[in-house]
């Protein structure tokens, strides 16, 4: 990787913190630039407004999330056990790096007016979704997943994912969130799994 490239990635970082701690709006290019001690034109230099740099965040988290997905999908095992890996990198990275997480839920989701030119549909997670999709694909074709819907299906895991996390964060869940890992994997496998 380029010094360029390194930089790039180090604004991304940053910014991907102070989004997903303090929003969108709240969040200004010089607070990122004085959390980096950058000048603010040096990060105009790498990113040409915020909401271009909101929309490479997503970009780039959807990228490493995908990334852990498909050394899933990679593995030679049943749907059952590549359930419980998508589950456990799930809730470990929203353990580990909660920004990336965050940024989902807070920033993305929250503020779809920011992505609605350029990150169309599932454009800047598709990597994300990619490797979704071919895991679901490829229970199916081995008859190990129930053939149905891919929205139905993707609904289902991210909505459980999610909605689990999001309980960790507002501090109910009585257990440590990787203590749910075999449970929740369990209970989404029951769901898509064939009859």
């Amino acid at each position: 990787m380029d010094k360029k490239s390194k930089k790039s990635e180090k604004i991304l970082d940053t910014a991907l913190l102070l989004f997903s701690k303090n929003g969108f709006y709240a969040t200004t290019i010089p607070d990122i630039a004085k959390a980096m001690e950058m000048s603010v034109g040096n990060i105009y230099n790498y990113f040409s407004s915020k909401e271009k740099l909101a929309k490479e965040i997503i970009k780039y988290s959807s990228d490493i999330l995908g990334e852990e997905i498909k050394k899933v999908n990679e593995q030679e095992c049943s749907s059952k056990e590549k359930i419980r890996e998508i589950v456990a990198l799930y809730f470990d990275m929203a353990s580990s790096k909660p920004q990336h997480i965050n940024y989902f839920l807070r920033v993305y989701l929250a503020n779809k007016e920011v992505f609605k030119e350029g990150c169309e549909g599932m454009l800047c997670v598709s990597a994300f979704v990619t490797e979704l999709m071919i895991f679901f694909e490829e229970g199916v074709a081995k008859g190990e997943l129930r053939n149905q819907d891919f929205f139905s299906a993707f609904g289902l895991f991210m909505g459980y994912l999610g909605g689990f996390v999001f309980l960790n964060g507002e501090g109910v869940l009585t257990k440590n969130l990787n203590d749910y890992v075999d449970e929740i994997a369990l209970n989404i496998y029951n769901a898509l799994k064939q009859s």
